[in-house]
């Protein structure tokens, strides 16, 4: 069951950054919507229910809610598999639309900055290989000012409303 939205312009292959990624399999033009996740609406209780069985499989879109999978078999049809990249080439436009940040060539891998969309306490080490490369992502990055700048509204609608919240 595909609850999610891929680009027929994109295809999920064998990532050299982690596991299967999504790839250009035809050019995205600037601002051109790649994936829509997709999924049930649920709260972070039923989030630590769901977890231990399906991993990292949501987004956050509000305080309390998350989009995702609440069983195994709908999994693999709620993921986009844009893997996380220091150096993105896809941001978020609202809560669950990703696009095009630029022109993409096909053969590129589609990627996305994890401090465009994650607000938790989780740490993982980056294996995206960009020049630019923080090393270490942490699900607090967004508050980084150079990433709320180099973003700017590719960033969710959650994390943006919670920025302009801190700069009161």
């Amino acid at each position: 069951m595909n609850l999610s939205y891929i680009s027929p312009k994109a295809t999920v292959r064998e990532s050299p950054i982690q596991g299967r990624g999504l790839f250009a399999v035809e050019a995205f033009g600037k601002d051109e919507i790649v994936a829509v996740k997709g999924g049930h609406v649920f709260d972070r209780r039923t989030l630590r229910e769901v977890e231990p069985a399906l991993g990292a499989a949501e987004i956050q879109i509000g305080e309390d809610l998350f989009i995702g999978p609440l069983a195994e078999g709908e999994r693999e049809g709620s993921m986009i598999y844009s893997n996380h990249s220091c150096e993105p080439n896809i941001g978020v436009r609202g809560q669950i639309i990703f696009v095009a940040m630029r022109d993409i060539e096909a053969g590129e891998e589609l990627t996305h900055d994890w401090a465009m969309t994650d607000d938790d306490t989780g740490r993982m080490e980056c294996r995206c290989g960009a020049r630019a490369c923080r090393k270490t992502v942490t699900g607090q990055d967004w508050r980084r000012k150079e990433l709320q700048e180099k973003y700017g509204h590719y960033m969710s609608w959650y994390l943006l409303e919670k920025i302009k919240q801190a700069d009161g």
